[in-house]
């Protein structure tokens, strides 16, 4: 008998640098992977990361657990910005 586990879906930080300077960057964590940049931008990239895992713990939480409104004032926290296409 075949069982059928419904588990909530992983919530994943994904973080692409799209400049380049010939070497291939991967940086993977507990709930994050980043890939591309130069040296600068996924060093960049890679603290962000860890600093919002860092008030997500000091919270109590998982990046699983968060709303968008909490991830995104924990981002902006950490200096980062939700890109709004209608706005260019």
């Amino acid at each position: 008998m075949a069982h059928s586990l419904q588990q909530k879906p992983k919530a994943v930080m994904l973080g692409v640098g799209l400049d380049t300077d010939g070497h291939k960057r991967i940086t993977q964590g507990d709930n994050f992977a980043l890939v591309g940049g130069t040296k600068d931008t996924h060093d960049e990239m890679t603290e962000k990361a860890l600093k919002i895992n860092e008030k997500l713990a000091d919270r109590g939480k998982r990046l699983d657990d968060v709303s968008r409104e909490e991830f995104d004032d924990i981002a902006h926290d950490v200096g980062l910005h939700r890109h709004d296409p209608e706005q260019n």
